[in-house]
């Protein structure tokens, strides 16, 4: 049954994007036949075709909305299935409709960042840099992404974390990341893995006293074995480090 939604919603998109292509005279005709508006040319016959085309511009409205509302559920769906160059796609589409979406900005990002990571040479050709480029090209559009959401919602602390992440793991820019994740954890006050992510951001920049008090704080909250001794493993090559 779910399989059989999914492939009907999938359609039913289409068939709508398909119902849009008609040319702009086709539609008119379309308008005056329906509307019984042809060529009004008296001061009453005027505001009744105003008051008639106002309407079917609000239903055409409407109709453009919802598409995009569908596509960022379906995306949404993709997800669920990790299913992410398909969500990616979805969510590029529902931009068309919606540019000031912080949230599509915010899952354009983190599709982007998964599918980088499957950027592989597949082929086995050897064509390394040419994965390299792709991967690199789908992580800059992460960033790309996750700064466009910022703009529009500057507290949006789920981008806060991406890029923090991505400037951490994915670039190597420990000082990018640091106001981000100072930020998240400013709000988010007990997210162990922004702390790892922010001890990480201190270590590369050589910070390594403030590394040790975020580990510290992580030993201390004792989230899990495995994280309490990453911590203590970290905190030891930090405390290693200073005083060399």
């Amino acid at each position: 049954m779910k399989k059989i939604i999914k492939i009907s919603f999938a359609l039913l998109i289409s068939f709508a994007a398909i119902s849009c292509s008609p040319s702009y005279n086709s539609i008119k005709r379309m308008q005056r036949i329906e509307e019984g508006v042809s060529n009004p040319t008296t001061k009453e016959e005027l505001e009744e075709a105003i008051k008639k085309y106002d309407a079917r511009a609000m239903d055409l409205a409407l109709t453009e909305g919802q598409i995009g509302i569908w596509y960022k559920i379906l995306g949404t769906r993709y997800i669920d299935q990790q299913m992410y160059g398909k969500a990616l796609e979805c969510f590029q589409k529902a931009l068309s409709y919606y540019p000031d979406n912080a949230n599509l900005y915010y899952y354009v990002g983190s599709c982007a960042g998964h599918m980088a990571n499957a950027s592989l040479d597949f082929d086995a050709k050897g064509t390394s840099s040419d994965e390299a480029i792709k991967k690199m090209n789908y992580l800059r559009l992460a960033e790309s992404s996750y700064l466009q959401a910022l703009k529009i919602n500057p507290k949006y602390y789920r981008v806060l974390y991406g890029l923090g992440i991505l400037y951490v793991f994915e670039f190597g820019q420990g000082d990018k990341a640091i106001p981000y994740l100072e930020k998240f954890l400013s709000v988010q006050t007990r997210d162990t893995n922004a702390m790892f992510a922010l001890a990480g951001a201190y270590y590369l920049t050589y910070q390594f006293d403030k590394a040790i008090e975020l580990y510290d704080k992580i030993i201390e909250l004792k989230p899990n074995d495995e994280k309490v001794k990453a911590a203590q493993e970290n905190k030891k090559k930090c405390l290693e480090l200073q005083y060399k």
